[in-house]
């Protein structure tokens, strides 16, 4: 019974745990019915998307019509031009991976920027050598399949139009494409890098005109050799990509402007005066000084400097680059300004004046002749070097015309009247001190130099005699000129007087000169003793009359009668006074130029009349002085006598006393001003 009831129990048990697998199998099962479901619903999700693709899976496959063996054959020729264009289009992406760091600013790290840059360059190399390959494999495959027939006609025809575009933009030579316009930014930048550099270190010194003896001092400095070295980097890559006359460009630029800002402080406005803004040389002849040291300055500091630079700039490139360079930027500075204004001189009105003015023009552009050849004696300067032989030309030409034209108008002006006052004209002055400065070691050099080579233009020798001669010449037609004008003088005192003036004028102001020295020690005692002999006459036949009016005669025999004394006295004093007054009034119009002479005359003329009016009013005047009409007898006391004698003959204020410029001929014209002019 009880295994009955074991049995039982067990058999119950048995049932009960497969009742439970039972229910956990379904359970299971439903569950993977329920994720097959699921499944199903996201494969038939995709199943349409397969299908909704096929068509054009279908369209893509539809040109290849070959059979397997011809697919096989044609894969080998497909990878033999994909591998070329695959390498075209890995480098196309690494020039866009360079293009962040060329974009920046080169000054944070040139070295870095160039290196990049020559990879670009490189890389766009590769480009330009490979495209064209790539592009050729491609059309080789494509005519493969056409022959083939591999592919339908469409298809093959829509890879020609697109092989044939990519043929025509790599024809076009056009670089843009191939970097997108990459390498020409970058360059543009390294332009501006160069700009900034030479501006930041082209800064002009402060000057001023009066510190030029100081002018080695004030010299622009050469850019730093850090910054040479920066723009030899710059320019050669930017001469690889054919940048060179940008550069240049921009050098010219920034560097001529930074020489004429160093000019500017001299006060250069001058050199735009035209010949109508002025008469005559002598009004701008201030200027004609500063011309000749501001040229010196210009030269031999600023173009200098200019000159170094360029060559350390551009000595890698070659001499023909950095001279037209250094060309263009003297040409902007201002040199062509300096020799204009020289020719500007040159076309003036002549006068003696003018022929000192183109020495001294000759004698700057001589003493930088050295320099001129080799600053500028390369083929880039030619317009500098034809004006400056032009100027020159003008220079010589003129001045020896004005030279050897002096003494003809020197004697034009002996048919004028001599001088109403009897003075020294000015003009006479001039002329001996002028050919004193001909003769000066500041003159002398440079006229016979200009003589030298202007004779040597004509194919004729020059000897210095020629010169000196010249001289001679003109001094005798001054004292021709001189003779003939005292004895043009209707009244011979008047002759004398100027007489004496003219001789001591010219022994005073010769004696110890070079042209006295060249004109010898006999002729200057001629004058001298000239100067003696119109002196004695002069007095002799004036003033050296009017004592003989104050005769005693006959006095004596009437010291018993007071009445006819003083009638006596009274005659006689009346008519010293009419004499003199006659006298006094004619000749206070006259004048001795000299001080020295003018006071030595008047003290003869006071020794020869006022100890004799003295003596006579001492023993004689009593005699008028009781009179009721005193005064219209005894006129002058000796004081107010002496100090009338002693203040004649002062010269009159210079107003005139000049050359002329130019005769309507175009000739050499002297201008004699004399009514009132005279040498103080």
């Amino acid at each position: 019974m009880a295994a009955s009831v074991n049995r039982t129990n067990t058999e119950s048990n048995n049932g009960i745990e497969n009742l439970i697998a039972a229910r956990n199998s379904l359970k299971l099962s439903l569950e993977k019915s329920k994720a097959l479901g699921l499944a199903l619903e996201k494969a038939g999700s995709r199943l349409e998307e397969i299908n909704q693709r096929l068509p054009s899976l279908a369209a893509a496959i539809r040109p290849i019509r070959a059979d397997k063996d011809a697919l096989v054959a044609v894969g080998g020729h497909i990878n033999r031009a994909v591998g070329p264009a695959a390498a075209v289009l890995k480098v196309f992406d690494a020039v866009h991976g360079l293009e962040k760091s060329l974009l920046s600013d080169p000054r944070n790290e040139l070295p870095g920027y160039l290196s990049v840059l020559k990879r670009l360059e490189e890389a766009l190399r590769f480009l330009g050598d490979n495209c064209g390959l790539a592009i050729q494999w491609l059309e080789d495959i494509v005519e493969y399949l056409e022959d083939n027939r591999v592919a339908d006609e469409r298809y093959i025809l829509n890879l020609k139009k697109s092989l044939k575009s990519l043929r025509e933009l790599q024809n076009d030579g056009e670089r843009a494409h191939l970097d997108g316009g990459l390498l020409d930014a970058a360059l543009d930048q390294l332009e501006n890098e160069f700009r900034r550099l030479l501006t930041e270190h082209s800064v002009p010194l402060p000057m001023s005109s009066p510190s030029l003896g100081e002018q080695a001092c004030i010299a622009p400095s050469a850019l730093p050799v850090t910054v040479i070295q920066k723009l030899h980097a710059i320019l050669g890559r930017l001469i690889a990509n054919k940048r060179l006359e940008k550069c240049i460009s921009i050098y010219v630029e920034v560097r001529s402007s930074n020489v004429r800002a160093s000019l500017q402080a001299l006060d250069l406005d001058y050199l735009e005066i035209s010949v109508s803004e002025f008469n005559d040389v002598q009004s701008i002849e201030g200027y004609i000084a500063q011309w000749g040291k501001h040229l010196e300055f210009a030269v031999k500091h600023l173009f200098e400097a200019e000159y170094k630079l360029c060559n350390d700039v551009f000595e890698r490139i070659g001499p023909d680059v950095w001279m037209g360079c250094f060309a263009k930027i003297v040409a902007q500075a201002g040199i062509l300004a300096f020799l204009q204004f020289g020719k500007t001189v040159t076309e003036s009105k002549k006068d003696p004046v003018k022929l000192l003015k183109l020495l001294d023009i000759f004698a700057s552009l001589n003493k930088l002749r050295l320099d001129f050849n080799r600053l500028f004696g390369g083929a880039a300067c030619a317009e500098i070097q034809n004006l400056t032989r032009d100027l020159i030309k003008r220079v010589i030409e003129g001045a020896a015309e004005i030279f050897w034209e002096l003494r003809f108008q020197v004697e034009l002006q002996r048919k004028s009247s001599p001088p109403p006052e009897g003075n020294v004209l000015r003009v006479v002055s001039f002329l001996t001190e002028y050919c004193n400065k001909l003769l000066g070691e500041n003159y002398k050099p440079i006229l016979t130099q200009v003589l030298v080579i202007h004779r040597s233009w004509k194919r004729e020798k020059f000897q210095e005699r020629l010169f000196v001669n010249e001289i001679l010449n003109v001094i005798k037609a001054v004292e021709l000129n001189l003779e003939t004008w005292m004895k043009a003088y209707e009244d011979s005192t008047l002759s004398c007087l100027f007489g004496m003036n003219i001789h001591w004028h010219l022994y005073k102001h010769l004696k110890g000169t070079k042209l006295g020295d060249l004109l010898g020690e006999s002729w200057l005692r001629e004058h001298e003793h000239l100067k003696e002999y119109y002196a004695t006459v002069f007095l002799k036949d004036s003033w050296g009359k009017l004592p003989s009016h104050l005769s005693r005669e006959n006095l004596i025999l009437f010291s018993g009668g007071h009445a006819t004394a003083r009638d006596l006295v009274k005659k006689r004093l009346k008519a010293f006074n009419e004499a003199f007054d006659e006298m006094y009034k004619k000749q206070s119009k006259w004048v001795i130029s000299e001080g020295d002479l003018r006071e030595k005359t008047c003290q003869l003329m006071v020794q020869a009349v006022v100890p004799v009016y003295r003596s006579y009013m001492q023993n004689y005047g009593p005699l008028v002085e009781q009179d009721a009409s005193s005064s219209k007898y005894a006129k002058y006391t000796v004081h107010a006598l002496e100090n009338m004698l002693l203040s004649l003959f002062q010269p009159r204020p210079v107003r005139y006393g000049s050359f002329k410029g130019r005769s309507p001929g175009g000739k050499l014209e002297l201008d004699l001003r004399r009514t009132t002019t005279s040498v103080v």
